[in-house]
């Protein structure tokens, strides 16, 4: 038995019923979600990722309080049905497609929440992420992106905080195939590890949106960039693309950025924008290189768990440590300001940052 709640709707890619997506094992579809009040202050975050032919979903949420990220994992066994957005206390509903979604998180060890999510604008479409190592496909997908507002309250060991007028965010889909689950213990002749090299800038302005992305080979030529401007309230039609280039640097004995600017060539965009980081995110906490909660790994039936993660007591250069969102106030070439993050993950060397080992520092 196959046949699913999603084969009612006519959202069918292949001859197959929705429980199959092709042949890759690698296939995924996920959400992803995070906010962050005015002033750079309370950050929350949540993942929501299905795998189909792994059948298995999990979900993450986190918020940072007083320099703790408390962290909420779940995972379950999908049974095929990929239309279930929920994953033990986690809960995602589309409220207005394309704009509006609300999000609950049942008390779970003391942490709740429920928020709801508006876009800002349309979203945009980035391009798509083929990357091969050798023959060996690493990644093809596609992802959306949209920056928005959030309302609603957060509870953490009895402290319920509304989320202060103004908190913005970024939320964004993808699908298609990551490395996910199990790894696969083939390897690739004459590649001993994996290099990758990956940036990102959703930021928010009064008078619009603003994207940038990176993937880029050891040597810091690009695999995939691309700039983008969508005005405040644009539609589909309003979303404007170009090119853009990240000066960045790190904190010594890190692979943590701690200064960088944006430069711009994108009609209607500012010209540069300069990133200042107020505080850091770390991106384990949604199960991205977590050792212990990876994403599509099997965890049983159902496994739920609380994981406090103290981000002054960190080893930067550890491997899980490496991937983080730094938040950042962003002051504008025009006179704007406003807010945002800078996401980053290196693997391996890459000769612009003077990083020349899979897991040496910033000199």
């Amino acid at each position: 038995m196959v046949l699913s709640r999603g084969d009612e709707y006519p959202i069918h890619q292949t001859p197959e019923p929705v429980a199959y997506s092709g042949t890759d094992r690698n296939f995924y579809d996920r959400y992803f979600f995070n906010g962050y009040a005015p002033d750079g202050g309370e950050f929350f975050a949540l993942a929501f990722g299905v795998y189909p032919h792994l059948d298995v979903a999990d979900a993450h949420f986190c918020v940072i309080r007083d320099g703790v990220q408390h962290c909420i994992h779940a995972s379950r066994e999908l049974g095929m049905e990929r239309m279930e957005l929920s994953v033990g206390p986690i809960n995602i509903e589309i409220i207005e497609p394309l704009h509006k979604i609300r999000i609950s998180v049942a008390e779970t060890d003391g942490i709740s929440a429920q928020f709801e999510f508006s876009g800002r604008a349309f979203p945009i479409e980035e391009p798509r992420f083929t990357h091969r190592i050798g023959p060996r496909t690493f990644m093809d997908y596609t992802r959306m992106t949209q920056n928005g507002g959030y309302t609603g309250e957060i509870t953490v060991d009895g402290d319920t905080r509304g989320l202060a007028d103004g908190t913005l965010g970024t939320r964004d889909r993808s699908w298609g195939v990551r490395p996910i689950g199990a790894r696969d213990t083939q390897p690739m002749p004459g590649v001993p590890a994996p290099t990758f090299f990956w940036q990102w800038t959703p930021i928010n302005l009064p008078s619009g949106s603003v994207f940038w992305h990176k993937n880029a080979h050891p040597d810091g030529t690009n695999w995939n960039s691309r700039a983008a401007w969508v005005p405040l309230g644009g539609g589909i039609d309003d979303v404007v693309e170009g090119e853009g280039r990240l000066t960045s640097t790190l904190k010594s004995g890190s692979r943590w950025p701690s200064s960088a600017q944006l430069q711009l060539n994108v009609p209607g965009a500012p010209d540069s924008i300069q990133l200042t980081p107020q505080s850091r995110f770390q991106m384990r906490g949604l199960g991205y290189t977590s050792p212990d909660w990876g994403h599509g790994q099997h965890q049983g039936p159902l496994k739920v768990a609380r994981e406090d993660i103290g981000l002054e007591e960190l080893n930067p250069l550890q491997p899980e440590n490496l991937h983080v969102q730094m938040i950042c106030n962003a002051a504008a070439s025009n006179g704007e300001t406003g807010i945002g993050i800078l996401e980053q993950l290196i693997l391996g060397p890459y000769a612009p940052l003077g990083l020349k080992e899979y897991f040496d520092g910033s000199s």
